[in-house]
């Protein structure tokens, strides 16, 4: 080997990391564009399957990679937000949305206006004065894209340039002519080289690259597409790795789905290249194959469509109940671990919704445990106060679990909205957490009343409903607030807590009253007034959390 057939493979190496990583910035700005059309997209999928169809390959055609849409699929079902038979479609869509790419690559086939050379270096230019001097989010935002779009262009111009000297050397022509005559073997390297850099999109450009030289036949390249549609399958796999049985048995389908696809596509194919040897042997380009890889996926999309419950059989006969999985387990923990899946991550403003979900469901936990220890101190209930106490363990537990989640989300490229909101869901688990301990500090005050017989007067009962009433109220419109981004709801969630503010001093000064007039003992007075400064802390922190989402507006 040469200095200059060294020189060539690293340019060949240097151009596909080139063309990955535009790739990737291309993908990472279509996303953030995209943002709420995506969660807008998971929301049809309770249509029907042609709509979760046309989902799949929208999301797809979004973030560019149809491993990372299946990956996805896997984590909502491990999740709970999706079932296995809506995934079966979304799966199904994504391996159409994948074509998209092949597209882009052919572009430079459709005239010299769209070779790289040509049109990469002024799209980048482009796309970094827009990242660079643009002002707003939505400029820098298609700067990403145009640059991500142009480094790929530039990308594909390298690896076109290091094999173009080789066109004619005979280790390509007898390559092809061998995976052409073995199709089994084309279907093999297909797979692995897909499994290696695990992305069908990339795989299918590298061959495009090699088919603008000419180097490339038309047998040869149909089997190793399919090739590569089984082996896009391994990231979906790998990420079923260590899941709940249903999220094993998503990636299950995509696998049988592409291998059953493959294999009856490929059947045919055979026997017309038998019938057909000259086009068999014939060179293939770029552009001949996105418009293959378009019409093989939507046929097998199309004749495996109504055989998608099947698929979901098969899956369900081979990942079975087992019994050594917690598939229907009441843990709280295990529960909210399922719910924030790390492939939720693949999406961050999927994953962030899911954050939302979850801080609310944390907030309900602690509004239904702030009740259970007021019932205790009314009802001197010794298996209420010990039920607040566990439960708050759990808040605790789950509090550390959603924070450690929302670390990873603030670490994924997010928009300046979607940071403004992960710090404030930070503050606002803070915020749920110290209301959960003020209800710990009333439980615990209910103790201390149960155990030394200590009684409210009438006038102290009555008072201690009121200041309840409109603490819970201020807490649960907090709480609304977060739920639906309402500012409505945080301007009411203000008016209120002003009310507890000025009930506590009202009620404070009440009590003293009794107190010197002798009507409530010394013992129930503390423990009186601690329960009211509890319940004014509560009634603040429900007001941080307004204050959040005001900020948000």
């Amino acid at each position: 080997m040469t200095l200059d057939d060294l020189g060539m493979i690293f340019k060949f190496v240097g151009g596909l990391g080139l063309f990955l990583y535009g790739m990737h910035i291309m993908a990472d700005g279509l996303q953030k564009s995209a943002g709420d059309r995506v969660k807008r997209l998971m929301g049809f999928l309770t249509r029907n399957r042609l709509v979760a169809i046309l989902v799949g390959a929208g999301i797809t055609a979004i973030i560019q990679s149809s491993s990372a849409t299946t990956v996805m699929v896997v984590g909502f079902v491990n999740a709970g937000m999706l079932t296995l038979t809506q995934a079966v479609g979304v799966i199904m869509g994504a391996n159409i949305g994948t074509t998209i790419t092949a597209w882009i690559v052919s572009l430079s086939e459709w005239g010299s206006v769209f070779k790289p050379e040509f049109l990469a270096p002024l799209v980048v230019g482009i796309g970094a004065f827009l990242l660079l001097f643009a002002g707003g989010e939505r400029k820098k935002k298609i700067g990403e894209i145009l640059t991500g779009f142009g480094i790929l262009f530039i990308g594909l111009s390298f690896m076109s340039g290091a094999v173009t000297p080789y066109r004619d050397a005979p280790i390509f022509s007898n390559a092809f002519r061998i995976l052409g005559k073995n199709p089994l073997l084309a279907v093999i390297t297909g797979a692995a080289v897909t499994a290696v850099i695990q992305s069908s999109s990339a795989s299918v450009g590298i061959l495009q690259t090699l088919a603008m030289n000419g180097v490339v036949n038309w047998q040869s390249a149909v089997f190793i597409m399919m090739g590569q549609n089984i082996g896009t399958c391994v990231t979906a796999i790998l990420s079923g790795a260590g899941a709940g049985k249903n999220a094993r048995r998503a990636s299950v389908i995509h696998l049988l789905f592409n291998v059953i696809g493959s294999v009856w596509f490929g059947i045919v194919m055979f026997f017309y290249f038998r019938f057909r040897p000259q086009m068999a042997a014939a060179s293939i380009d770029s552009v001949e194959i996105s418009v293959f890889h378009t019409v093989f996926n939507l046929v097998n999309t199309l004749a495996m469509l109504p055989f998608a419950n099947g698929l979901v059989r098969i899956s369900e006969l081979l990942i079975a109940d087992d019994g050594t999985r917690k598939e229907d387990t009441h843990d709280i923990v295990e529960q909210m671990s399922r719910k924030l899946d790390r492939r939720l991550l693949n999406n961050p403003a999927l994953a962030l919704e899911s954050a939302v979900s979850e801080v609310i469901a944390i907030g309900i936990m602690v509004r239904d445990n702030f009740k259970a220890s007021v019932t205790a101190i009314r009802e001197n209930d010794k298996g209420q106060i010990r039920q607040v106490l566990q439960t708050e363990e759990h808040i605790n537990q789950l509090v550390k679990l959603l924070t450690s989640f929302l670390v990873e989300v603030g670490n994924l490229s997010l928009t300046e909205a979607q940071y403004l909101t992960v710090r404030n869901l930070f503050y606002t688990i803070s915020d749920i957490e110290r209301i959960g301990d003020h209800s710990e500090n009333i439980a615990e005050l209910a103790e201390t009343k149960r155990r030394d017989r200590v009684r409210f007067s009438e006038k102290g009962e009555k008072d201690m409903e009121r200041m309840y009433d409109v603490t819970l109220h201020t807490f649960e419109a907090a709480l609304e607030a977060r739920e639906l981004a309402s500012a409505e709801a945080a301007r009411r969630t203000k008016d209120s807590e002003k009310r507890v503010d000025k009930l506590e001093r009202e009620l404070r000064d009440k009590h003293i009253q009794r107190l010197s007039k002798g009507k409530c003992t010394p013992e129930s007075g503390i423990i009186f007034l601690d329960m009211l400064s509890n319940m004014e802390r509560i009634a603040d922190h429900a007001d941080n959390i307004a204050g959040y989402v005001l900020e948000e507006r």
